[in-house]
């Protein structure tokens, strides 16, 4: 059958359901963005054909209807694409879109027949997340929270036009209205632990140093360094772990781009707005910030990783916290959904309280200290046995995108 996938970064969460259906046979196309395609891999025996950037709203309209047309736009250059795809002969069964940005807003009107799957990453609301969650920015204002309200505008059309919901944790589900929460099918993108997995610790070189067996090495991994993923929080308590260790070497790996949030005041990076901070109480011959890594290269410091940080803010979980749990990480990480819904506290890892710095340091600390290894091996259990790619995910997807095309 022909199937359609839309994602502006495509594979993105479709990587693996894409390339499955496609080598079991089925015409698989799929559509994204073509300045983002230019950077983005490609999958073996997937079509993929790109779309044209769609000029950003002008800001001339009401200022609550900002984000939302920018979807209606980006939604409406996926259907000329569609359009042109028809006159090609694609006849799609079943499209598979990413409801976040209005890619899947117009498809019913394009592919009447066709069943759509949407996955759905974040619903917002005034409480309970990411708004207002950390004292330190500025509390959110009345046009503000209006204007949140607004931006489902793009969920719900969504929801309303497609046939099966899907979404990667309980709690992210959750945040949908009923009765969409409870239909919404929950299933990770899943995490390869064939190739996720623990290694001995051989020397590691990365970011023009190489550390040694005798290093104390503490990771922490983010696709931006930005408050959402508590790289604020990091710095700050840097110091004074690195005064109490001093073996202890830190490795921090992501990119100075903003992917939630706001970038800090004066307009600078997140990295350099916390450097500034900190100032010449951090030992900057010990913190090795590496941008972004090449994928194997970012697993070989996982597994080398004594003691793995993660903060965020109650928002999207991070593949990077999955991949540091199959790859047996001892982890410490912020107490908050829907970190929760991976890690127990004391089980797979130690949960602290997102701004208790003075906990942070001694949990960071005392595992350090500790052997971790009863820890390490439940982490990787609770990937093996809940999210492995293989086993349990990419089944459970597959079984479910069959039944919606009302095939076996």
């Amino acid at each position: 059958m022909d199937i359609l996938f839309i994602h502006q970064n495509f594979p993105g969460q479709f990587r693996h359901l894409s390339h499955q259906l496609a080598k079991a046979g089925h015409r698989v196309v799929a559509l994204g963005d073509t300045d983002n395609l230019k950077k983005l891999e490609r999958i073996p025996h997937v079509h993929t054909v790109g779309y044209p950037t769609p000029p950003a709203a002008n800001g001339s309209g009401h200022f609550y209807l900002f984000s939302t047309e920018n979807a209606i736009r980006r939604g409406q250059a996926v259907v000329r694409a569609c359009l042109a795809l028809q006159k090609e002969g694609l006849r799609p069964e079943v499209v598979v879109v990413h409801a976040g940005w209005g890619e899947g807003l117009f498809l019913r009107e394009v592919f009447p027949r066709a069943k759509i799957m949407a996955y759905f990453e974040y619903y917002y609301q005034a409480k309970g997340g990411d708004v207002d969650f950390d004292p330190e920015f500025a509390k959110s204002s009345l046009d503000d929270l209006c204007r949140l309200r607004v931006r489902n505008t793009t969920h719900l059309l969504t929801l309303q036009a497609c046939d099966m919901g899907w979404s990667p944790t309980r709690w992210q589900a959750s945040r949908f209205p009923e009765p969409h929460a409870s239909q919404m099918l929950v299933v990770h993108e899943g995490i390869d632990t064939q190739l996720v997995q623990p290694a001995s610790q051989p020397p590691l070189e990365v970011a023009g140093k190489t550390f040694a067996p005798e290093d104390e090495v503490i990771t922490y991994v983010a696709r931006n360094l930005e408050p959402y993923r508590g790289f604020h929080q990091l710095m700050r308590l840097l110091p004074e772990v690195l005064h109490q260790r001093p073996r202890a070497q830190v490795i921090i790996v992501g990119g100075d781009g903003v992917s939630y949030g706001k970038p800090p005041p004066q307009g600078e990076n997140w990295r350099t707005f916390m450097l500034q901070e900190v100032g010449d109480r951090l030992d900057r011959e010990r913190v090795h910030f590496t941008g972004k890594l090449p994928y194997l290269q970012y697993l070989k410091v996982l597994q080398r990783s004594n003691v793995h940080l993660y903060w965020s803010y109650p928002f999207v979980l991070s593949w990077s916290l999955m991949e540091a749990m199959a790859a047996g990480c001892a982890i410490v990480a912020s107490r908050t959904p829907p970190v929760e819904e991976v890690i127990q506290d004391g089980v797979q890892g130690h949960l602290v309280d997102f701004f208790a710095k003075e906990n942070w340091i001694q949990k960071i600390v005392h595992t350090l200290e500790g052997d971790n290894k009863a820890m390490r091996q439940a982490a990787r259990a609770t990937i093996q046995e809940n999210y492995d790619l293989h086993q349990k995910t990419l089944p459970l997807q597959l079984q479910r995108f069959y039944e919606l095309a009302g095939k076996r």
